[in-house]
C-alpha cells in the first residue's frame, strides 16, 4: 500500500515504469512545461490566465533498425508540446480532465506513440498544486492508424435574421425555402429591440448581452417547431449531420473561444459574420438589413418584403 500511494504521487515516468507489461518500450518525457492558460469552471478563472503544468511520459515502440540521428525517424519531443499548444488553441476549456483526454489522444495520432501518462496541475488555485493524471494506450482508446478516418465537417448556411424578420409574415415561407436548399441550416438573431440592463461592468456585461441574444433565439425557436435552440459546437455538429435547424445560442462558444470575435455582443450581424467564418459556412445569408462582406464567407442579401429565396 505504502508503495502504491508513492507511486500515485510520483512522476509519471516512474508510474510509466511501474506498470509495464513487459513489453520492451521506450520512453520520452517532458517535465514541468509551464504555460499560462485561461481555464477552469468557475466564473473567477474567467477572463484571467493561471499558470498550468505539464508533466508526460510517452512510451513509444523501439526503432528496429539504426536511428543514425535523424530527428524524422523519432517521435521528437516538439510532437508533445505541439499536441499541448494546439488543444490549448482549440478552444477554452472547464475541465484539466477534458484537456488532458485531448492532449493525451493526439499524441498517440503518432505512429511511434504506444501509451501516454499526462498529468496537468493548477499551480495558482491554492497553497499546492491541484491536478489530474490519465494514462491512455493506443490499444485501449484508438483504432488502428490506418482505421482512422478524418470526417468532413458539415458546410452550413447561416441565416442572420433582423427583428423585423423576425416578425415578418414571410417567415415560415423563408424557412420553408432554406430548408429546401439541403445544406445543414443554422439561424442566427441580434439582440431584441428592448434594452438589456446595464450591469457597469465590462465582464458581466458582456455575459448579459449574450443572454439578451439568447433570449431572442428562444423567441425564434417559439415561432417555428422546426428551429432547435443550440448552444454548443458538439450539438450544432449532430445536428448539421441529422437535417435539424438550428438557432444558435451564442454565449458558451463565445466565451469558450481562444480567439473570440472581436465584435461587441451587442452587434448581433458582426457576431454572427464572426461565427459563420468559424463553422466554415457555405453562405450567410441576411434578411432584412444591410451588411458588408467580412472575412471568406459569401455573403447574400435579402430585404424585407423578397418573399422567393
Amino acid at each position: 500500500m505504502t508503495n502504491e500511494i508513492r507511486l500515485a504521487f510520483a512522476h509519471p515516468s516512474e508510474r510509466s515504469e511501474a506498470m509495464a507489461d513487459g513489453a520492451p518500450l521506450d520512453r520520452i518525457s517532458l517535465r514541468d512545461h509551464t504555460v499560462d492558460v485561461e481555464i477552469g469552471a468557475f466564473q473567477a478563472e474567467r477572463g484571467t490566465t493561471q499558470r498550468v503544468c505539464f508533466n508526460v511520459v510517452v512510451e513509444v515502440r523501439p526503432i528496429a533498425a539504426p536511428v543514425d540521428d535523424d530527428v524524422d525517424r523519432i517521435l521528437s519531443y516538439d510532437k508533445v508540446t505541439e499536441a499541448i499548444a494546439f488543444e490549448l488553441a482549440a478552444e477554452r476549456l472547464n475541465l484539466l480532465e477534458t484537456l488532458a483526454a485531448r492532449v493525451a489522444d493526439r499524441i498517440l495520432l503518432e505512429p511511434q506513440a504506444m501509451r501516454v501518462f499526462v498529468r496537468i496541475e493548477k499551480l495558482d488555485r491554492g497553497p499546492g498544486a491541484l491536478g489530474v493524471e490519465i494514462v491512455r494506450s493506443r490499444a485501449a482508446h484508438l483504432a488502428p492508424i490506418e482505421e482512422i478516418e478524418e470526417e468532413e465537417a458539415p458546410h452550413p448556411r447561416v441565416v442572420f435574421l433582423s427583428n423585423a424578420a423576425m416578425e415578418s409574415p414571410l417567415l415560415d415561407g423563408w424557412i420553408d425555402q432554406l430548408q429546401a436548399q439541403g445544406a445543414p441550416l443554422i439561424f442566427c438573431v441580434g439582440a431584441p429591440d428592448v434594452a438589456a440592463p446595464q450591469t457597469g461592468h465590462k465582464m458581466t456585461q458582456r455575459r448579459v448581452d449574450l443572454l439578451a441574444v439568447e433570449q431572442n433565439a428562444w423567441r425564434l425557436a417559439a415561432k417555428d417547431d422546426r428551429c432547435v435552440v443550440v448552444g454548443t459546437r458538439t450539438e450544432l455538429d449532430w445536428a448539421m449531420k441529422n437535417g435539424q435547424i438550428c438557432v444558435w445560442a451564442p454565449s458558451k462558444i463565445v466565451l469558450d473561444a481562444v480567439d473570440g470575435p472581436s465584435a461587441e455582443t451587442t452587434d448581433g450581424l458582426e457576431l454572427c459574420q464572426w461565427f459563420a467564418g468559424e463553422m466554415d459556412g457555405l453562405q450567410l445569408c441576411v434578411i432584412g438589413v444591410e451588411a458588408s462582406a467580412v472575412g471568406t464567407v459569401p455573403v447574400r442579401l435579402v430585404p424585407l418584403d423578397q418573399a422567393a429565396l
